[in-house]
């Protein structure tokens, strides 16, 4: 009772002083809970949806995706003859049978030819109006369509692109264009993914997505009184023969949350990563505040020793102020977590994706995971300066003198931290050297987290001499000040070290991320200029392929020279070892390709890979199952004949356009896939006639206006699309490590504001000397800018190493090129300054408005 009363006593007379390590468990808890409780709510809201828009039992067509995803290489959905519909209603148990047409390979756009596709990524879907749809959407305004000219439009899509009724939107498909003007306007029931929903009357959508009337891609279901949806499953596949694909309404939703599930983890267990490197720097937060604390009681834990308090009871009483900080921490971070996930939900719908709070879901598991993490963290990060404290001898801590082992302990702290960086340069050196991919990303993470250890562990070490240097270099020039502060961060290089690692493991992902994105770059853009040879790309970034009529509108520009269509499709292959390979991808292209992609071959000519019943392989392919020129390989295409093609080219698999692609021409393919099965293309390759690709450039973009879902890029443009890709994805990376290096920053202010109140005495005798209050704050801050940037540099190094030697893996995929950002590097390291600059500002100002004989008088 009285190590609880004691350390409550002290809790509380240092309340002001823990409150910086409480914001930091705050912090790490909340972003831990926000992503649970985020991810929670997604998957209710995908729950009900699901639920909500399964009908009890679903009928389409063989090859239809268990999801429902109604698209196909053709561009058009999978379909069965209308008179299943018919089959279906026959079935025992069955109440009623409603026929269905519904594709995503679609684009809608308004009048002015603007995409009306979420940006969210969320698809874009037209479809039939019917009574399976009625129970998720309900028709607040016009009425639904009846007659080609007639559509209606979701409530979401219609606000956010400001359409309304009378409007006239066009539909974009492998068909063609159909036009029509809205009737009506639905609203969901449920809360809306993020989708773009378009309906049109069957007949109408039959004409528009299928080309013509009497097909149905699915057949919606519903169970008469008490019948099982497994029974009626039975029922519904016997009466149509076992001739189409046949699901109940839990089997579809699974599907469904399968298929969306796994990008939800990826994200989830992204952001908990981060939390997790959050929780990291505030494990150094942590010991930094106990072990200060610690110090600034010396003398009073020598009396609590005198006077009969044991080893344990000192160490309890420090663990117990830690449980006080974890809980106190951990309780706001819960509730701190619960305003994040409803932030990240306001966040998506700004993005289309509309997420409703009703729809909140707080799992018990939640709040009980943030509290345990907050608590046994904090506890644990106070461990060390608890064990340091039991230690204190009476007689010592009364003198001052501090812990016996302090000088044994720095002997081995610097020879553990040697070990283990010297074990994870190892680590970085065998993944460096490693010839394969698999292999060396064991040892790059096993060389990241042991050299990141032994940086932290050796930071005491190493602040000793780089703070001279820094001090010498930026410091000297300020004179007695800059020497003082110099001297200050240099008194206790243990608590320096433990600072600086705060800050250095956030710039060191920061700056081995840099590298590894500038070095992906700068390989992806050499090697587009050593073997791309068409001026122009045309894609959908979307992934949907290219129509028929958009790429009958590229052919038809003035001022090109070539253009070279370019397909993706599969077939099982059998190759001459005598092994059978499902679903294997090959690439079909027009014969100019040969020229566009100026592929390296090991063997025979690309060119040749286009003569009738040819192909190529690359060379890791024709290894691996013994394959030569002349080899034959029999390919049974998807949607189509079984061919015996001759290999006539081997190319290279150090490459990093078309990496790894198999090659044959669309003539070829052709022949074995009838014209209705025919994939569409992925891309279109454009080349100018010579001295007219400005014009042509122009050109092209005319031809495609109508086409608003396809970009039209030269070399300059891919290039910088590939870019802003990559820096797209790092500037969110860096979103998420701000985190960290916020709660880094803490640290730094914490730790000089403990270093204050350690100095009291110190501070009253140097302003009684005459130390003006101005040369004070400036010390202060200048103590704050070198540890900063000792931090920095440690980070910024360290994460160079790592981009580097990731690099070196990279290289085995053909990505040769290693680029250090250097624009980014020092503006991170010159950004640690200044984020020196502002942790000191709280502690300054304190600094400088201390009581000169008040301080003098300080114990």
């Amino acid at each position: 009772m009285t190590v609880l009363k004691t350390s409550m006593r002290n809790f509380f007379a240092h309340k002001g002083r823990m409150a910086l390590s409480a914001v930091a468990v705050l912090l790490s808890v909340a972003f831990v809970c926000g992503t649970l409780v985020f991810s929670d709510t997604m998957n209710t809201t995908f729950d009900k949806l699901f639920a909500a828009t399964s009908s009890d039992v679903t009928v389409s067509a063989k090859s239809a995706s268990d999801t429902g995803e109604t698209t196909s290489g053709n561009g058009r959905p999978p379909v069965m003859p209308a008179s299943v519909l018919g089959q279906v209603r026959k079935a025992p148990g069955v109440k009623s049978a409603e026929g269905a047409v519904f594709s995503s390979a679609v684009t809608v756009v308004d009048a002015d030819k603007d995409n009306l596709s979420p940006s969210s990524g969320a698809p874009t879907i037209v479809g039939s109006w019917n009574a399976n749809e009625a129970r998720t959407m309900k028709v607040t305004s016009g009425a639904a369509p009846k007659g080609s000219g007639q559509v209606m439009v979701d409530k979401d899509t219609a606000d956010k692109h400001h359409l309304k009724l009378g409007d006239e939107i066009g539909v974009i498909n492998a068909v063609g264009t159909h036009t029509a003007k809205i009737s009506g306007i639905a609203t969901f029931t449920v809360t809306n993914p993020g989708a773009a929903i378009f309906y049109l009357d069957t007949p109408t959508a039959q004409k528009t997505l299928v080309g013509r009337t009497g097909v149905y891609t699915n057949v919606n279901v519903t169970a008469a009184a008490g019948v099982s949806d497994a029974r009626l499953k039975q029922d519904v596949a016997a009466a149509t023969g076992g001739h189409y694909k046949v699901q109940t309404a839990k089997e579809t939703a699974d599907a469904n949350r399968k298929d969306v599930g796994s990008f939800l983890d990826v994200m989830k267990y992204a952001m908990l990563g981060f939390a997790g490197i959050a929780f990291l720097v505030g494990i150094f937060l942590i010991i930094n505040t106990f072990s200060m604390l610690v110090a600034q009681r010396t003398r009073e834990i020598g009396l609590m020793r005198a006077i009969g308090s044991s080893r344990k009871q000192v160490n309890r009483s420090v663990l117990v102020e830690a449980l006080l900080l974890g809980t106190f921490g951990s309780v706001l971070g819960v509730g701190a977590g619960i305003g994040i996930a409803v932030g990240l939900m306001k966040l998506m719908s700004m993005t289309g994706m509309n997420l409703s709070t009703d729809d909140l879901t707080v799992a018990w598991t939640t709040p009980v995971v943030g509290m345990v993490l907050g608590i046994v963290v904090t506890v644990l990060a106070a461990y060390l300066p608890a064990r340091r404290a039991g230690k204190v001898s009476p007689m010592a801590a009364l003198r001052d003198a501090g812990a016996p082992a302090d000088a044994k302990a720095g002997v081995v702290r610097a020879v553990l931290g040697l070990v283990l960086t010297g074990a994870g340069g190892l680590g970085l050196y065998l993944a460096a050297d490693a010839s394969k991919a698999s292999e060396g990303s064991m040892w790059l993470g096993l060389g990241v987290v042991l050299s990141l250890l032994g940086f932290v562990v050796i930071g005491p070490l190493l602040a000793s001499g780089v703070v001279r240097v820094l001090g010498a270099v930026l410091l000297r020039m300020f004179g007695p000040v800059g020497r003082m502060a110099e001297r200050n961060a240099l008194r206790n290089p243990r608590r320096t070290g433990a600072t600086g690692a705060a800050l250095m493991i956030g710039l060191a992902l920061v700056a081995c991320l840099s590298v590894v994105g500038s070095s992906m770059v700068a390989s992806a853009t050499d090697e587009l200029d050593k073997t791309v040879g068409t001026d122009f790309i045309i894609q959908n970034d979307g992934g949907q392929p290219i129509t028929p009529q958009a790429a009958q509108a590229v052919k038809k520009t003035p001022g090109l020279a070539r253009v070279t269509e370019y397909k993706v499709t599969e077939g099982d292959y059998t190759t001459p070892d005598g092994k059978t390979l499902k679903g294997t991808d090959i690439t079909a292209a027009d014969p100019t390709y040969a020229t566009d992609l100026r592929t390296k071959t090991v063997a025979g000519d690309l060119k040749d890979a286009y003569l009738p019943d040819s192909m190529s392989v690359h060379d890791k392919f024709a290894k691996d199952h013994k394959i030569h020129l002349g080899s034959k390989i029999k390919i049974a295409f998807k949607d189509g004949a079984t061919a015996n093609l001759t290999v006539r080219a081997i190319t290279s698999s150090d490459a990093v356009i078309d990496k790894g692609s198999k090659y044959i021409s669309i003539a070829t393919l052709a022949k074995y896939v009838p014209a209705d099965k025919m994939p569409l293309d992925e891309m279109v390759f454009a080349s100018a006639k010579d001295g007219q690709q400005d014009s042509a450039y122009k050109a092209l973009k005319s031809s495609l206006h109508d086409y608003p879902q396809y970009k039209v890029r030269d070399q300059t443009d891919y290039k910088q699309a590939m870019k802003d890709q990559i820096g797209q994805l790092l500037n969110l990376i860096y979103g998420l490590l701000a985190l960290a290096i916020i709660v880094a920053v803490l640290g730094v202010v914490n730790t000089l504001a403990l270093s204050v109140v350690e100095r009291t005495r110190e501070i009253g005798l140097m302003r009684a000397i005459g130390l003006s209050r101005r040369q004070l704050r400036r010390m202060i801050r200048m103590e704050s800018v070198v540890i900063a940037l000792f931090g920095a540099l440690l980070g910024l190094g360290l994460g160079m190493g790592w981009g580097a030697t990731a690099q070196k893996l990279l290289a085995l995929e053909g990505l040769n090129v290693l680029e250090i950002p250097w624009p980014t590097i020092i503006a991170v390291f010159v950004g640690s300054a200044f984020v020196g600059l502002f942790a000191a500002l709280i502690p300054a100002f304190r600094a400088g408005r201390m009581n000169v004989l008040n301080a003098i008088a300080t114990d």
